[in-house]
């Protein structure tokens, strides 16, 4: 892995409030994390998605209550429904600012279908669908950062 790289990784860490980054390339593997001297609590809060969108004619809107973290998604929906973030970074729902989603709730989508973006060091990388079916969930919203293994979306099968 290119020196780089790693050295970008350190500053996205510096940069955010991230404690741990890790990143898999071929063979390659990097893992940075940020050493705090404050105690870690016993247990953290679930991270709550900024957006929970589901299919049944609901209008999608923020959700009023905290929604279920991603750890509730999990036991809900069959490991193989959930698409999760392949890395650290940013993720964006079009290809750019006002073009059209690659993908609707509701909509079908194929194997191999573009489903977002998430940007890691200033380079544009797509999630693609590992099976077809349709999207039921879309979890995170547009410009937030996303972690590594967070669900992202949920696809049911048609």
């Amino acid at each position: 892995m290119d020196i780089r790289k790693v050295k970008k990784l350190i500053e996205m860490l510096e940069e955010s409030a991230i404690d741990e980054i890790e990143i898999h390339e071929d063979k390659d593997s990097v893992r940075v994390s940020r050493n705090r001297h404050a105690p870690v609590p016993a247990q953290a809060p679930a991270a709550v998605p900024a957006k929970e969108i589901q299919v049944a004619g609901q209008h999608s809107a923020p959700a009023a209550e905290p929604a279920p973290g991603p750890e509730a998604a999990e036991t809900e929906e069959p490991e193989e429904n959930i698409v999760r973030s392949p890395m650290v970074g940013i993720f964006y729902e079009a290809q750019a600012p006002g073009k059209p989603s690659f993908v609707e709730l509701g909509k079908a989508v194929a194997k191999g279908d573009v489903l977002c973006i998430i940007e890691a060091m200033k380079i544009m990388n797509q999630v693609e669908a590992e099976k077809a079916g349709i999207v039921s969930r879309i979890m995170v919203a547009n410009g937030e950062p996303v972690e590594y293994g967070q669900p992202l979306f949920i696809i049911r099968d048609q």
